[in-house]
């Protein structure tokens, strides 16, 4: 799993790029107002709102526009019942297991979309339960390694609800289910550990070893390129490419 969560890590770091650009942050946004048209504005009683705004803070999202994005869709907003959730899997090179999560007006136009980067980057699209039995919805809290004790981060994190928390290269990577994600974010905060990053993620059951340069070049270019598309929010993969091969080709 190590090469598959690095990955994590650099998708994170280039989220974080993006939301400089104002990019991801609309694509926060969205989600937070379609989760609070759906279920209402209070994140206590909306666990999909919940989950949308710790992602949101991960990436320092300013609270006024999470504010203006919960008031955006727990009022009568057009726009907020416009967009629908739409879940896309499909092989990638190599046989990669992906899973592609939108949010999108136009159903239509977002499948030729998703459709047309699978088939040019040497992957097709497959029908609903292609792949999802390859993965299971979990909470992930990312936690920087220097400098933290791993038997007082585990302290915290299970006070908290965590399930495990495992040393991934530089960073602790806490997992726990998903209704619990907010409550360990708190936990491993109020402990006084400072958290990179907190969101639902697709953790793959198995994973498919890509070792050649290549291949994984390949893959790495169809999930950025589904990632670039407007109307994706997330991507997720069972791709586990070593560090040196990750690095070489991230680089």
């Amino acid at each position: 799993m190590s090469g598959h969560s690095k990955w994590s890590s650099i998708k994170h770091k280039k989220g974080a790029a993006d939301a400089k650009r104002g990019k991801l942050f609309s694509k926060l946004s969205r989600a937070i107002i379609v989760a609070a048209k759906e279920g209402g504005g209070d994140p206590s009683g909306n666990l999909a709102l919940q989950n949308a705004i710790e992602k949101a803070k991960s990436y320092s999202m300013p609270k006024d526009n999470i504010d203006r994005a919960i008031a955006k869709g727990s009022g009568a907003d057009a726009d907020a019942s416009a967009f629908e959730t739409v879940v896309y899997e499909g092989f990638g090179p190599s046989g990669v297991a992906v899973i592609v999560e939108a949010l999108t007006d136009n159903r239509n136009r977002t499948a030729s979309d998703v459709r047309h980067t699978f088939a040019k980057n040497d992957g097709n699209l497959g029908g609903s339960g292609a792949v999802a039995w390859l993965f299971e919805r979990r909470g992930l809290v990312v936690v920087d390694a220097p400098g933290v004790d791993e038997d007082e981060l585990m302290l915290a994190a299970a006070e908290g609800g965590a399930e495990d928390v495992e040393l991934d290269g530089s960073s602790y990577q806490v997992t726990c289910a998903p209704e619990q994600l907010a409550a360990v974010r708190e936990a491993v905060e109020a402990a006084g550990f400072s958290v990179d990053a907190a969101e639902l993620t697709m953790v793959p059951k198995t994973t498919v070893e890509v070792a050649d340069e290549n291949e994984a070049k390949k893959i790495l270019r169809l999930i950025d390129q589904l990632e670039d598309n407007d109307d994706v929010q997330d991507v997720f993969a069972n791709f586990d490419i070593p560090e040196r091969v990750l690095e070489a080709v991230a680089g």
